[in-house]
C-alpha cells in the first residue's frame, strides 16, 4: 500500500471518530411543537407514546416518549419531557444493547397573555416554555437550553398553536461540538363532529441547525379518542422530509390526566 493510500485511510478513521462525526451520525429525537394547554394547580398529565419508527440511516427504534406536567398556578406548570429508544441495524432487527436515551428537557411553561371573545367562543393566547436540558443522552456532558415562544388561537375546542425558538444541547464535549439550532412548528387539534370523542391531531416541525448535524423537518396526522373525562388514547403516523430525522412511523399514545385534590 503507498504512502498516499495510507494516509487517506488515516485520515478518514480520525474523521469518522472524531465528535463532529460521531455526533452526525447519531440519530436525534425530533423536535415536537406543542400546544398551550396549562393544568389546573394540583392536576399532574402523564403522556406516553410507544411505537416503531425507520430511521434514515436504516436502524429501527422503540419510542417510549414521556411527558409529565404539572400545573404550579393558573399560569404556571412544571413540564419534564424525556425519550427512551431501543436502536438496531435493520438487517438484524432490534438490538437490546444499544439503547438511546435522549436528553431530559426540564422546562417551565408560562402563559403570559390570554384575550377571548367570549361571545365568538374564540380565543388568542401568548405563552412560553424554557428551561434546562439535562445530558442523558450517550457520551453527552454539560446541561443545555432550549425556549419556545407561543402563539395559540382557538375557536371553540380547535386550537392551533404556532412554536418558535431555539436550543443549545448536551454534546460530546461541553465547550464546542454541541449540537445548537433555531426550531419552529405548528401544532393542531380540531375536534371531529359536535358530539363525537374523536379529535384530529397534526404537527409540522423542524430544526435549522447551526451546528454540523443535518437539518429536520417532519408532519405528522393521527386521531385522540377521549375514552374517559381524564384518558385520551391516540394514533399518529409521522413523516420525515430531511435527512436529521425518522424516515416514517406510527406511535400509539396515551394521556392520563389526575388531580391532587380529587
Amino acid at each position: 500500500m503507498s504512502r498516499l493510500h495510507t494516509a487517506v485511510l488515516a485520515s478518514a478513521a480520525v474523521a469518522a471518530l472524531s465528535p463532529a462525526a460521531a455526533q452526525a451520525a447519531s440519530p436525534r429525537p425530533l423536535f415536537e411543537p406543542t400546544d398551550l394547554e396549562l393544568e389546573d394547580p394540583g392536576t399532574f398529565q402523564l403522556d406516553t407514546q410507544l411505537g416503531v419508527l425507520r430511521a434514515m440511516d436504516s436502524t429501527k427504534t422503540v419510542l417510549p416518549d414521556l411527558e409529565l406536567d404539572i400545573g404550579l398556578s393558573r399560569n404556571v406548570e412544571l413540564d419534564l419531557d424525556g425519550q427512551y429508544a431501543i436502536e438496531g441495524p435493520s438487517s438484524r432487527g432490534f438490538d437490546w444493547s444499544r439503547p438511546g436515551p435522549d436528553n431530559l428537557w426540564l422546562a417551565s411553561k408560562i402563559g403570559l397573555l390570554d384575550w377571548r371573545d367570549s361571545a365568538r367562543n374564540r380565543a388568542w393566547a401568548l405563552g412560553m416554555q424554557m428551561g434546562p436540558k439535562i445530558p442523558f443522552a450517550r457520551d453527552t456532558k454539560g446541561a443545555g437550553f432550549e425556549g419556545l415562544v407561543l402563539f395559540g388561537r382557538s375557536w371553540g375546542d380547535a386550537h392551533v398553536v404556532l412554536n418558535l425558538g431555539a436550543l443549545i444541547d448536551p454534546g460530546l464535549e461541553v465547550s464546542r461540538g454541541r449540537p445548537a439550532g433555531i426550531e419552529g412548528g405548528v401544532d393542531v387539534s380540531l375536534p371531529i363532529g359536535g358530539r363525537t370523542a374523536l379529535t384530529f391531531l397534526g404537527e409540522v416541525g423542524g430544526v435549522k441547525f447551526v451546528s454540523r448535524d443535518p437539518h429536520q423537518l417532519h408532519v405528522t396526522a393521527g386521531l385522540s379518542w377521549a375514552a374517559t373525562k381524564s384518558t385520551d388514547v391516540s394514533l399518529i403516523g409521522l413523516k420525515g422530509l430531511l435527512s436529521g430525522g425518522d424516515r416514517y412511523g406510527a406511535l400509539l399514545g396515551l394521556a392520563q390526566k389526575f388531580s391532587l385534590f380529587e
